[in-house]
């Protein structure tokens, strides 16, 4: 449609306002209802806002509105339509379509409306219209309480809406291409705005105490004014000398001359010293072209460090979902004049307006008077005038309002809020992001301000400030509001300006919390702990217990009279019973039963003319047999057969069972409640730094890195600094060999200007030093560059593989070595079962090799290693259940005289499958068993185990028998059947919780445990033991303790069978269903007999893994640097000067069996993985149970296996 052509009725209502004549505007005699008409379409526009449209196309609000409303202010009720129409014309696209438009059409629409309304602003920029408003507005405020009238409060709140959206308009960037220092359509306006006494009567109306309704209207109004400004340089304008004010501009210039006399200096030493046509042909050896014959170079040898296979390529493109989140819109340096009124206006506001209006401001957020998402408008207004007032000679009492623990409680608060609304809200992501990073900026400005407070020279001043810090470093909130941004952080979703002020706020921080810490002897900080009740539900109903003989006798006696009355006639008997269901599928036959039940059911509800109803109905159904009594019985016989049925034994109906799963016990069900348990503990800032110390953070700071020719220097020295801490503190280098970063490194070591980057280059000298230090003693360090790293694995790296030998650091195989006449005599006899049809040749081969004991895994992996077969997928495994699905009647005899023979023994399930000719799992035998009806409930079929008693021996048994499922003691070894075992777990029921341990059961399992590297994990079972058992002595009740393993090391050991193995040994209940994913500390066992499981699983030896309890002083790490290659102490300090700070140097934790890295791929969805944080130095007891990490995301993982055929087989 051509918006140009106007529809009629617009047209003659447009033509009927009046007529511009040079500068003086002649107004119709209907101009006002014309006004009103114009309104009322604008009420009832389509979608695609054409009355919009067509009135922008015809310039209505240039040509007529704003003449009529410079030409005749004194027309009060013209001036008010007018004033409403041009609120309705200038309000934002956003608000007529509700969001950005996806499809094509509406897209062009809300783009049309834009380009109006940035016309809309451009003729707004008008001294005379500003004049006018700001005189009408003046008027009406001089206006008492009592004398103004409703339609005055209205006409100010237009006034006040008109001048929001004119700022509002976003500006044009085809149209505005002009440097810093011109003036824009936005400089005009604001321009305009000044001359008029505008923002005079805006401070009046923040300051007074009269006009608190307008509080939000006009920090929103200021929020606009101020949308291109950078508080510190407008702080900075007028100090000093004039050319102070370029010095920026200067350092940059300078900065990027260095960098083009670089580059030429560079191609200069690249030309050779005289001319030649010929530029050379070069062979590159070692490096492959297309085919397998080395690159072929058909330049000068000056240009091979730019050869690439990529030249000459079309750059991929990017998908939208993966493409970096577009930045918000830069500031820019508005021209000087408006510059100087806008700092005299944050002047005068910070002195007499700023903390009336941010605490009224406030309550209404708090009280919830104002609208969604107002609050975004308080934190701007938080960070710009706390920022300009931090630079412009610090005075706290100007900011006092915004400057307490509420304030940071405030913006923490909706800082999580955003947080949590982005990763729920994934379609409006982008905008949550952009409202935590204006809550971000407000949070750093707090704590920036915090830290300019300490330099204050007033001792009270100072005094607040150590009382503002005392109380957020006391709160966990605070302290994990960091690391939960960082693992978090999406590139995607969030900018990179987010990035930046999320390092440069956690480098403060870090830099606070250490100067906290730094002058006291302990700090003691709050600890949140989530514990995990039960809470038992409603029991279901259950059928009440069949009357005694007794109770039936006596509740005949009291029928007899009544069912006498009846016999004789003297009770009617009810006409609508009916003894069978004809619409049951049911047949009638076999409703017979069912018929007995209700008359006996009538009887024992002492309904006795129901029940006389039903025999007789019955008998009419069902004559044969003479069930219910012959034909021509009397009522003496009735009277015998309804007595008899009173007392007969009668199987009664058992309700439906819900289904549950098959290896799950009849008991009452749980549900979980959370409650989370605050302690204290001592605070420890080397433990909390190790919180860092994990792939996101890294990760997130080589994506900043990445632009250091772009950011500032300060940005580039909060990341060298959080990598310095990382590296250097923690004595963590090999956290950051990475090869993206040390590509990042090569470009940075290659750039000209990297004499503007000093603490970067000092950086990655250092890293690259230590890397090519671990890489002389570590082959695998050149293959460790390709995966992100955490603790365990910079462990690993330093310290082997694997559990470390006695005086040695080469790793020892748990799996013993295949001799010679072992792989003989296993190449026989796989020749010899290998064309048995019908037969498992890995079976057979178990079955007859001797000892040592091995698993079907490394047989597999041997005869492949040997070449007898190409894969293990030549070896398929049976799965147990998937052939046999029907019961021939040979078996379910063969079942039956089984279940005969074993149902005395203690194990009737486990002797039944082992004796079983053809093999069926668990399940489908105790189905089957359930449907012959030798056992009426599968509790009859679980393990019993006799509890041994205290007083006795170890072979005497109680009396009571317990019913639990069977442990297996043994220590097999982890490359056993793991599928077969697996699913015997899963089939079997849970564990009975009053089922307890042995006095020093598992001890010896739990030594060799120890031996074979899994002296962590065992610490950890032996605090969650004793932590259980003091929580029961101190709370007086038991309930079930989840092991939740947050360590990654810990989380493999809770996959291992032969730690399963140890659990349940101790007397520990493994997951009983679905719902349940961790194994539990049962409720029944006492702290003594917790106490008793913790004794067994400590350690009573030498500790192979290096326990810091053992060692008074930790081993020197490889890779520490020794005098000569200290780091430069520029790059170890701030740019504060600060003291060195002892750091003690860790002594890593031995890792566990099984190793899991990242993988450094781009194409990773999300960064959120989650580390391992097992600690590269261990920390005390209280500070393991204390931490909390956030749960780790969905990873790629690789494990480091120790056969190369292996990792071929599974890829």
């Amino acid at each position: 449609m051509d918006w140009y052509m106007m529809n009629c009725e617009l047209l003659a209502t447009c033509s009927a306002l009046g007529y511009l004549e040079g500068d003086v505007y002649h107004r119709e005699p209907d101009c006002l209802e014309s006004v009103k008409d114009l309104i009322r379409y604008l009420r009832h526009e389509d979608e695609s806002r054409d009355v919009r449209q067509q009135l922008g196309a015809a310039q209505i609000l240039q040509n007529d509105l704003l003449p009529i409303l410079v030409q005749y202010p004194q027309d009060k009720v013209l001036f008010d339509a007018i004033v409403r129409l041009m609120v309705n014309l200038t309000q934002p696209a956003l608000l007529c379509f509700g969001k950005v438009p996806v499809d094509a059409a509406s897209r062009h629409h809300f783009l049309q409306v834009l380009s109006y309304l940035q016309a809309y602003k451009e003729a707004f920029a008008s001294e005379k219209v500003f004049v006018v408003l700001s005189e009408k507005l003046y008027d009406l405020l001089q206006l008492d309480w009592e004398q103004r009238q409703e339609e005055d409060t209205l006409l100010i709140e237009r006034i006040l809406l008109l001048l929001r959206n004119v700022l509002h308009v976003p500006p044009d960037p085809t149209e505005e291409q002009g440097v810093d220092g011109d003036a824009s359509v936005h400089d005009r306006v604001l321009w305009a705005l000044h001359i008029s006494g505008m923002d005079d009567l805006l401070k009046f109306l923040a300051s007074a105490q009269v006009e608190q309704q307008w509080a939000l209207h006009v920090l929103e109004i200021i929020s606009l004014m101020f949308r291109d400004q950078n508080p510190e340089e407008l702080a900075a304008l007028g100090q000093g000398p004039a050319g102070a004010e370029h010095g920026e501009d200067t350092r940059e210039l300078e900065t990027l001359r260095q960098r083009e006399l670089a580059e030429k200096r560079a191609r200069a030493l690249q030309r050779p010293s005289r001319h030649s046509r010929f530029g050379g042909s070069y062979v590159l050896q070692g490096l492959k072209s297309i085919g397998d014959r080395d690159v072929v170079f058909h330049k000068g040898l000056h240009n091979l460090k730019s050869y690439s296979h990529d030249l000459g390529k079309e750059p991929q493109r990017v998908p939208r979902r993966r493409q970096a989140a577009p930045e918000s819109e830069p500031s820019r340096r508005s021209a000087r004049n408006v510059r100087l009124f806008l700092r005299h206006f944050c002047q005068d506001f910070l002195e007499g307006c700023y903390n009336r209006l941010m605490l009224l401001v406030k309550d209404q957020l708090v009280r919830e008077k104002a609208q969604q998402h107002d609050e975004t408008y308080y934190l701007w207004a938080t960070a710009f005038f706390m920022a300009f007032n931090r630079r412009r000679g610090f005075r706290p009492e100007l900011v006092s309002e915004t400057v307490s623990v509420r304030a940071f409680h405030f913006i923490e608060q909706n800082l999580t809020k955003y947080y949590e609304m982005a990763l729920m809200d994934k379609k409006e992501a982008t905008t949550w992001a952009r409202r935590m990073h204006l809550a971000l900026k407000a949070y750093q400005e707090l704590l920036r301000t915090v830290q300019e407070m300490d330099r204050c020279p007033e001792q009270a001043v100072r005094d607040s400030s150590q009382v503002i810090k005392s109380n957020i470093f006391y709160l966990m909130e605070y302290r994990e509001l960091f690391l939960t941004l960082f693992r978090k952080f999406d590139e995607t979703k969030q900018p990179r300006s987010f990035l930046r002020d999320l390092v440069e706020t956690a480098h403060l921080f870090l830099r606070m919390l250490e100067r906290f810490c730094r002058g006291r002897a302990s700090l003691v900080v709050q600890s949140k702990r989530v514990r995990r009740k039960k809470k038992p539900r409603a029991p279901t109903a259950v059928a009440p217990p069949p009357p005694s003989t007794a109770e039936l006798e006596e509740l005949w006696a009291g029928l007899a009279p009544q069912l006498q009355a009846c016999l004789e006639g003297e009770v009617p008997l009810p006409e609508d019973v009916v003894p069978f269901d004809a619409a049951s599928e049911t047949p009638v036959e076999e409703q017979r039963a069912e018929a007995l039940l209700r008359i006996q059911g009538c009887l024992r509800r002492s309904q006795v003319p129901q029940a006389l109803r039903l025999l007789r109905s019955a008998r009419d159904v069902w004559p044969e047999g003479d069930v219910f009594g012959a034909a021509d019985a009397g009522p003496p016989e009735e009277t015998r057969l309804l007595r008899e049925i009173l007392v007969a034994p009668l199987p009664q109906n058992a309700p439906p069972e819900p289904e549950e799963p098959e290896d799950e016990e009849e008991e009452d069900e749980e549900e979980e409640e959370q409650t989370v348990q605050v302690s204290e503990k001592e605070f420890n800032f080397l433990d909390y730094l190790k919180r860092f110390a994990c792939a996101p953070v890294v990760r997130a700071l080589v994506l900043l890195l990445r632009g250091y020719a772009r950011n500032s220097p300060r940005t580039n020295h909060c990341a060298a600094r959080l990598l310095h801490r990382l590296a250097r503190d923690l004595r963590m280098e090999p956290l950051l060999f990475q090869l993206s970063l040390f590509a990042l490194f090569h470009r940075l070591l290659s750039d000209p200007a990297a004499g503007a980057h000093q603490e970067l280059v000092a950086l990655a000298k250092f890293i690259l030093g230590k890397f090519f230090a671990l890489a002389a003693t570590n082959k695998k360090a050149f293959v460790e560059l390709l995966f992100w790293k955490n603790p365990t694995a910079v462990c690993e790296m330093t310290k082997g593989y694997s559990s470390l030998q006695e005086g040695e650091g080469a790793p020892r195989s748990r799996v013993p070595p295949w001799t010679p006449q072992e792989e003989q005599e296993l190449r026989e006899l796989y020749w010899k079962y290998k064309e048995v049809e019908g037969e498992d040749v890995i079976a057979a081969i178990l079955a007859h090799l001797p000892a040592p004991g091995r698993t079907r895994r490394q047989v597999v992996k041997q005869l492949v290693r040997m070449g007898l077969a190409s894969s293990a997928r030549d070896f398929p495994r049976e799965r147990k259940g998937t052939r046999i699905v029907l019961w021939t009647q040979e078996q379910e005899e063969e079942l039956t005289r089984l279940f005969e023979e074993f149902q005395g023994s203690d194990d009737v399930l486990g002797n039944i499958l082992k004796h079983l000719t053809a093999r069926r799992s668990r399940a489908r035998v105790v189905e089957k068993l359930l449907g012959l009806g030798l056992v009426s409930e599968r509790k009859e079929l679980y393990k019993k185990r006799r509890r041994k008693s205290h007083g006795h021996g170890p072979g005497t048994a109680a009396a009571g028998v317990q019913a639990v499922p069977a442990q297996d003691s043994s220590a097999e070894d982890e490359d056993s059947e793991e599928e077969e075992d697996e699913e015997d777990e899963m089939e079997e029921g849970p564990m009975e919780e009053n089922w307890a341990p042995e006095e020093g059961a598992g001890q010896g399992l739990a030594q060799r445990l120890h031996q074979e590297g899994l002296a962590g994990p065992l610490r950890w079972l032996e605090n969650c033991l004793r932590r259980a058992a003091g929580d029961r002595e101190e709370d007086g009740v038991s309930h079930p303790v989840p092991l939740v393993p947050l360590a990654e090391e810990n989380e493999d050991a809770m996959e291992d069978r032969r730690f399963q193995s140890l659990l349940r040994q101790l007397g520990l209940r493994p997951p009983a269903s679905e719902q349940e994913s961790f194994w539990r500390i049962p409720a029944a066992l006492t702290p003594q007999q917790l106490r008793r499981a913790a004794a067994s699983v400590a350690h009573h030896g030498p500790d192979p893994s290096g326990s810091p309890r053992d060692l008074p002083e930790p081993p020197q790490c490889p890779q520490d640097p020794g005098p000569a290659e200290e780091l430069p102490a520029e790059l170890g300090s701030d740019s504060e000067s600060e003291e060195p700070v002892p750091v003690p140097v860790p002594s890593p934790v031995q890792s566990g069996t099984k190793r899991r890295w990242e993988l450094d791929s781009e194409d990773e969805d999300g960064g959120s993985s989650g580390p391992g944080l097992a600690p590269a130095a261990p920390c005390s007891e209280e500070d393991e149970e204390d931490e909390d990490p956030q749960p780790r995301g969905r990873r790629k993982r690789i494990r480091c296996l120790e056969e190369d055929e292996e990792e071929e087989e599974e890829s």
